[in-house]
């Protein structure tokens, strides 16, 4: 046992070299596009929007594709019995930001103090907010499927809306799919794992002893 913690330890206390630490700059960056680009994107398709509806929802707002599309779709949500999409019904857009904006300034002090231990704990936080953050997500959009009103004007069973595919629903084709600001979520902890393997190729490159040659 006593072994097994002086081992941990070692790997803990490696340094980082300076490309690991340039790969974790590069997971800080991908984080920005989760303010900028839309981590979900759901389409609505019928004979009565020939051309579709959009509906793109970021780590803070919800925003139709066009500046009708988010009234258009509540409209539709409304006759379904569905709830209308508004932020306020999203608990997710409160805490999201501040949670990719830790992992930012996280990533900055890793690099900083440049300890293998700062990098696995930022690891481990990316990981599970991605997961965390697509659970929650699901959930919210399962308690919109879910929850119908009875006496609306037309009648629909509880679904579950596809944050991957596609689902028909009162002849109107929902499609789900992520958008850029969540593949650039899902590169944040794959690139960390590289930064922490480079640097302990590094470290035990380090550790190997050193011939000297005499021509």
């Amino acid at each position: 046992m006593k072994r097994v913690l002086e081992k941990a330890t070692k790997f803990f206390d490696i340094p980082l070299d300076l490309p690991s630490r340039g790969l974790i700059l590069l997971a800080a960056l991908l984080i920005l596009p989760t303010f900028l680009a839309p981590l979900w994107q759901v389409r609505f398709e019928s004979i009565r929007y020939p051309n579709g509806l959009q509906l793109n929802v970021y780590a803070h707002k919800l925003e139709g594709g066009t500046e009708s599309d988010l009234l258009e779709v509540n409209a539709l949500n409304y006759y379904l019995g569905i709830r209308s999409f508004e932020e306020v019904n999203f608990a997710e857009f409160r805490w999201l930001p501040f949670l990719f904006g830790a992992i930012v300034l996280l990533s900055l002090r890793a690099i900083v103090l440049g300890k293998m231990s700062k990098v696995v704990d930022l690891f481990f936080l990316a990981s599970y907010a991605g997961i965390f953050a697509l659970w929650d997500f699901r959930n919210t959009l399962n308690a919109y499927g879910h929850n119908i009103n009875s006496s609306a004007l037309v009648k629909i069973e509880p679904f579950s809306p596809p944050l991957f595919g596609s689902i028909t629903v009162a002849q109107v084709e929902i499609h789900g799919a992520p958008g850029l600001g969540a593949w650039s979520l899902v590169l944040v902890p794959l690139v960390l794992l590289a930064a922490i393997i480079l640097a302990r190729r590094s470290w035990l490159a380090d550790q190997q002893p050193r011939r000297d040659y005499i021509g």
